[in-house]
């Protein structure tokens, strides 16, 4: 059973070390976003683990905290920009802007997965599964989990009936039968196969 994530990879690296990753890779609508947080080594909350192990409220607090006692920056990128050069490089491109976000400039980044944002100069290390492994990544993974949840919340004000505050824009059973009956909003991927498949089908039938 793993342990959970530790300090040794900061530790080993020496230097400011940020930890960056990526919420959204997986929804039918709205931005990917990414964070990157450089932990105080003398003041690490308690309870850091990748963000999908944590219950929201846990989330939420861990965030509050690490606001308070890190630097952390957040990055985004948007639907059109996710249709314009894949959800693969859009979430490449947010990593990127929430490095170039933080307050100083890191010594190293130790990246969530197995690719690397281009158009860095700082050295990096990506680690697969690195938010179960590094506490810097899982730092990470909270504070970009908890942004993105609020903005896809903000979201489902605008446009009411696919569940947004509750699915986040995954493709819930509720978010694939509302796109059906209410189609695509303008934050929906349409180069995703689930939106693309309704609005053919929608095109079809008129035509």
């Amino acid at each position: 059973m793993s342990k959970g994530p530790d300090f040794s990879f900061e530790i080993q690296l020496g230097g400011r070390v940020a930890g960056v990753d990526e919420v959204g890779r997986g929804p039918l609508a709205g931005p990917v976003m990414a964070a990157a947080v450089i932990l105080d080594a003398d003041n690490i909350p308690e309870g850091l683990n990748d963000s999908k192990k944590l219950s929201g409220k846990r989330r939420d607090a861990l965030a509050e905290q690490l606001r308070e006692c890190a630097l952390v920056s957040i990055g985004e990128a948007s639907v059109e920009e996710i249709e314009q050069i894949n959800i693969l490089q859009a979430s490449l491109l947010a990593m990127r802007r929430a490095v170039e976000a933080l307050p100083v400039l890191p010594d190293h980044l130790l990246i969530d997965g197995k690719f690397a944002p281009k158009g860095i100069n700082t050295p990096m290390t990506p680690l697969i599964k690195g938010d179960s492994r590094s506490l810097s990544i899982a730092a990470a993974s909270i504070v970009a989990k908890v942004a993105r949840d609020a903005r896809m919340c903000a979201l489902a004000q605008q446009y009411p009936g696919y569940g947004w505050d509750k699915n986040a824009g995954y493709p819930t059973k509720q978010h694939r039968e509302a796109l059906i009956a209410l189609g695509p909003t303008p934050v929906h991927r349409r180069t995703f196969k689930t939106v693309h498949n309704i609005l053919y089908q929608d095109k079809s039938a008129t035509s």
